[in-house]
């Protein structure tokens, strides 16, 4: 792994945001880099953190069956073809980098009289690594972050690194009742601006999602009813009615480089002009299939922009009128035959143009109703206090929200007998779970959906027009990056298959 100056970043990020001269003298030997502070560190870690989860989000959203590719451009034989190897998807990398950053903030937090952000640290520890297993399998964990003191970090066990996760939030909580924000480093906060609660929130939420991506393994019951029982015994609860979201308003900036990264990405230049890939990733027939048949129209109309996109005019609008016939997928991996003219784009829930400031989504309150909705339709007699249905009802609802849909039309699919939609109606429940839980993860997590089509199954995604039989990825390969600075350990790992070596969790 990449070993980098943590100090050296600070410092930069220290220059960057000075206002005059006397700020920088803080190094009476020029000779010697300054100390970074950890408040500048944490700071600088979530806003790299979404640099990063936006890439690893494009992908897992084409292999999840929710966007596909445009045709306005050659299409991309390494997504939808599957030809890739271990020179591409190097997610590894700029992952490690930034968990470097958040170890950083965990070692020195108390030497700087900091330690209220060693909580918030490890949680996106926890988050980070959990994503890297998701993506990876086996990856260095206990002798990892080390920097030189191992240049070659052993792998650890993928179910293991699980398990200390979730010691590893347990711990985050316990600082965070600990240590409340002091009020002048709230700032420093572009999550929950020093709320405690919320970051332990946030933790029990992400307990839940290692927890449920465990649920299909055999033997597993016990030790994951167990957990979701010390959760509620803990008793902060969870995410609810809002998201986890880095940045926003007074974080984002008009100003290149400083813009939220998916509108700087798919949506708009900070004058105003429309990107390069604004018509690159585009919705998928499937998704909107799906959603057209169940009468699905209010979250459609917010997940896509009619054909043709956005208008120039109103911000917010389709260029064409907003009936349904007016909204056409693209079939997943097509390379001709669906222009921006024909197809609908990334949505209002995502993109409008001059709306550059939204906060950038780690988890949505949607996911995690799913969440509880599952753990209460698969073990009945743990201590979650509503109904499975009750979770169910209110993660459609929390969906609608987020998209910015009127929530009333969640709640008219109580008693509407469509399947998936209406709880009593729904012939298997966990079906209903996971295919609500993948259209409310759509345009917000496609990483997470695509690591849950791996582990369900459902919903029953086509295969890419670019691909003749039915191979599917399920997983990446370890990058070349770590097979040439740690070969004797990714070596130790066997021979990877990435359409054959599934994950632990992912059972069939």
């Amino acid at each position: 792994m990449k070993f980098k100056s943590l100090i050296l970043v600070a410092f930069l990020t220290l220059v960057g945001s000075a206002c005059n001269k006397s700020y920088l003298d803080i190094n009476t030997n020029p000779n010697t880099l300054p100390t970074a502070s950890p408040s500048f560190v944490f700071t600088n870690a979530l806003n790299t953190t979404t640099a990063n989860v936006i890439n690893a989000n494009e992908t897992g959203s084409y292999w999840s069956g929710q966007w596909t590719q445009g045709n306005g451009y050659i299409i991309s034989t390494t997504i939808f073809a599957y030809n890739f190897t271990n020179g591409d998807f190097n997610y590894w990398d700029g992952y490690y980098d930034n968990l470097q950053d958040y170890q950083f903030v965990i070692n020195n937090a108390d030497a700087y009289s900091q330690k209220y952000l060693k909580g918030p640290a490890k949680v996106m520890k926890a988050m980070l690594f959990h994503q890297m297993v998701d993506m990876y399998g086996n990856v260095p964990y206990s002798d990892a972050l080390k920097g030189g003191a191992v240049l070659a970090p052993k792998f650890d066990d993928q179910k293991a690194i699980y398990e200390s996760l979730i010691t590893l939030l347990d711990e985050a909580i316990v600082d965070l009742k600990a240590n409340p924000f002091a009020s002048a480093f709230t700032g420093s906060d572009i999550v929950f601006k020093g709320n405690t609660t919320k970051w332990a929130q946030f933790a029990n939420s992400l307990k839940m999602r290692l927890l449920m991506r465990q649920s299909r393994i055999s033997g597993r019951d016990s030790y994951i009813k167990t957990e979701i029982n010390k959760i509620v015994t803990e008793g902060s609860g969870f995410i609810a009615g809002e998201e986890v979201g880095v940045g926003g308003p007074s974080f984002y900036l008009a100003t290149a480089g400083k813009l939220n990264p998916i509108y700087e990405r798919w949506g708009y230049s900070a004058n105003g002009a429309k990107q390069a890939l604004n018509n690159y990733p585009r919705l998928t027939k499937f998704l909107f299939d799906g959603l057209k048949a169940s009468g699905d129209t209010l979250r459609l109309k917010r997940i896509a922009y009619a054909n043709g996109g956005e208008s120039t005019g109103t911000a917010g609008v389709s260029t064409q009128k907003e009936i349904v016939a007016n909204y056409n997928g693209t079939p997943f991996g097509a390379s001709s035959g669906y222009l921006p003219a024909n197809t609908s784009s990334l949505g209002p829930s995502l993109l409008v143009k001059g709306d550059f400031s939204r906060p950038f989504i780690l988890m949505t309150a949607a996911e995690v109703q799913f969440l509880l909705a599952e753990a209460k339709q698969r073990y009945s007699d743990v201590t979650l206090p509503n109904t499975a249905q009750a979770y169910f009802e209110a993660g459609i609802t929390q969906s609608f929200r987020v998209l910015g849909a009127s929530t009333a039309g969640a709640t008219a699919f109580k008693g509407s007998k469509v399947n998936n939609y209406d709880w009593e109606a729904s012939t298997d429940k966990l079906a209903a779970i996971a295919t609500q839980k993948w259209i409310a993860l759509t345009n917000f997590s496609g990483l997470e959906a695509w690591t849950e089509y791996r582990r369900t199954n459902l919903p029953a995604i086509p295969q890419s027009m670019q691909v003749p039989d039915s191979k599917r990825p399920v997983r990446f390969f370890y990058p070349n990056t770590e097979a040439g600075s740690n070969a004797a350990n990714v070596s130790a790992q066997g021979t990877i298959d990435a359409f054959g070596t599934r994950l632990f969790w992912d059972v069939d």
